[in-house]
């Protein structure tokens, strides 16, 4: 663990999950939080002190400045969407702040390692590559990860076997245009599509509903942070420990010419290796399609 440093912008409820998260993992000798809304930071420290119980990670109050000292910085600070408002229009919102954010952290050190979380994640991960000064493989974005371990769990159950069992993954951008690479989804080395539990399913429909599942949740209860917060963790981890982990990250594919979610390895040095997995010639379009409207998307800010 040495004396590995986690900065979380944003005390909200994902930034404070997140920080619960990494705490119970004991991973981080120390945690630093950071928001606006000084009282929010004092309160959810107080808060998280308390687990200590459970954990020899630190947690304090901090500046901006001090986060971008920190081993990895973990933003979760972005404005919500708000009724009537254009995806546009959101991201400009939250280019303001990230604007903000990340110039006041600056000079940030050049080996640190900064993680989105905030959406729409693609794009702001390629905002954040451009104002962080940071080399690309040093910032990335949670993508689809979490959408990928919402299919695992839902095909393991099917399956009756573990969810690290089941290897499959929801690609491209986390949102409208994502998709299952059906294609390249294993289990025991054997296609997933094989399997007979599988073969009655309608795989349009569990893609639908592994989508849906977050808009499920927000109805219910306001909003998610469980799923983010062990997600973001287990990136923490991977990244302090050099596990050389694969997930579907918000990462520069340099084929596609975007950032989009696809299998990277995460290690000490951030992003070590983009895989380009076997893809149907549907799922090839699909990928193309969804790297296309992310280009659009992310060109005003280039």
């Amino acid at each position: 663990m040495g004396n590995s440093k986690v900065a979380v912008i944003g005390a909200g409820s994902v930034g404070a999950t997140i920080s619960y998260a990494v705490m119970l993992r004991d991973i981080a000798s120390e945690l630093l939080l950071v928001d606006v809304v000084p009282e929010v930071v004092e309160g959810q420290t107080l808060d998280l002190s308390d687990a200590n119980m459970l954990s020899s990670t630190r947690v304090r109050g901090a500046t901006n400045k001090e986060a971008g000292q920190a081993d990895i910085i973990i933003i979760t600070a972005g404005a919500k969407q708000k009724p009537g408002e254009s995806r546009t229009q959101l991201i400009d919102r939250n280019y303001k702040i990230l604007e903000s954010v990340i110039g006041s952290m600056q000079p940030i050190r050049k080996d640190a390692i900064m993680i989105l979380v905030s959406n729409p994640v693609d794009v702001l991960t390629h905002i954040a590559q451009k104002l962080s000064g940071l080399d690309r493989n040093r910032v990335f974005g949670t993508g689809t990860f979490l959408d990928s371990s919402r299919l695992r769990g839902y095909l393991a159950q099917i399956l009756n076997v573990s969810t690290p069992s089941i290897h499959a993954y929801v690609l491209g951008e986390h949102g409208d245009s994502q998709f299952v690479a059906w294609e390249s989804a294993t289990v025991a080395g054997k296609p997933l599509l094989s399997f007979p539990e599988i073969k009655n399913l309608d795989l349009n429909d569990i893609e639908k509903k592994i989508m849906q599942k977050a808009y499920k949740i927000i109805d219910a209860k306001g909003a998610t942070y469980y799923g983010i917060g062990a997600c973001a963790a287990i990136l923490c981890e991977a990244i302090i420990l050099n596990k050389c982990d694969i997930r579907p990250l918000s990462v520069y594919v340099e084929s596609l010419g975007t950032v989009i979610s696809a299998p990277a390895k995460i290690g000490a040095e951030g992003i070590e290796g983009v895989y380009d997995i076997p893809l149907s010639t549907n799922e090839r379009k699909k990928m193309e399609a969804s790297a296309n409207t992310l280009k659009e998307m992310c060109a005003k800010y280039s």
